[in-house]
C-alpha cells in the first residue's frame, strides 16, 4: 500500500504467520510445482512432480471445502498467489506443462475459489488469456518448438456467475 492509494490489507497482522505459512506452501507445492513438472528433465522426476502437484492442489480444494477464502475471512496474499496458478493452468499448465491428471474445473471448490475471484471487475479486467497463452506457447521453444498456441480451450464462458 505504500506505492498506492489504497487501503486494501491483503496482509493481515493477525493472521501473517498462517498466510506466510501457506504461501510457502503454495508457492513450493503449486506455483512453482507446475514448472517443476513443465520443466522435468526426466520422466522419474516429472512422475514425482506431477503427484506432488496435485496432492497439494487435492489438500487446497479440501482446505476450501465451506470456505471462500484460503486464510481467514477476507481475501489475502494467499488468495492471490493460488488464482494467479489456478487462472492459467487448464489453459496453459495442463497441456504445456503436461500437467494434465485433472482439471481445475473438475475441483468443486478451486473452481467456485477461481469463478468468484475471476468475477471482480478489477480482476477479471487484467486477465487476458490471449496474451497468456501466447506467451506460454511462444517464449518456450524446447518446450513448444513449432510455437502453435491452441486455440482452446476457453474457459472464459464457464467462469461466468
Amino acid at each position: 500500500n505504500e506505492f498506492t492509494e489504497s487501503k486494501l490489507d491483503f496482509y493481515p497482522f493477525k493472521i501473517r504467520n498462517e498466510i506466510d505459512k501457506v504461501n510457502k506452501y503454495i508457492y513450493d507445492n503449486i506455483n512453482n510445482g507446475v514448472y517443476k513438472c513443465g520443466f522435468a528433465t526426466s520422466q522419474k522426476v516429472y512422475n514425482i512432480e506431477v503427484y506432488k502437484l496435485f496432492n497439494a492442489l487435492n489438500e487446497i480444494d479440501l482446505r476450501l471445502e465451506g470456505k471462500k477464502f484460503i486464510v481467514g475471512d477476507s481475501l489475502t496474499l494467499s488468495d492471490i498467489r493460488l488464482f494467479v496458478t489456478l487462472i492459467r493452468f487448464d489453459i496453459v499448465y495442463f497441456n504445456h506443462f503436461k500437467t494434465n491428471l485433472k482439471h481445475i474445473y473438475d475441483y468443486k471448490n478451486l473452481w467456485q475459489f477461481v469463478k468468484m475471484l475471476y468475477n471482480h471487475n478489477e480482476i477479471k479486467s487484467t486477465t487476458k488469456f490471449e496474451e497468456i497463452k501466447d506467451h506460454y506457447f511462444k517464449t518456450h521453444p524446447y518446450i513448444n518448438p513449432s510455437g502453435i498456441v491452441p486455440i482452446g480451450p476457453n474457459i472464459e464462458d464457464m467462469l461466468k456467475d
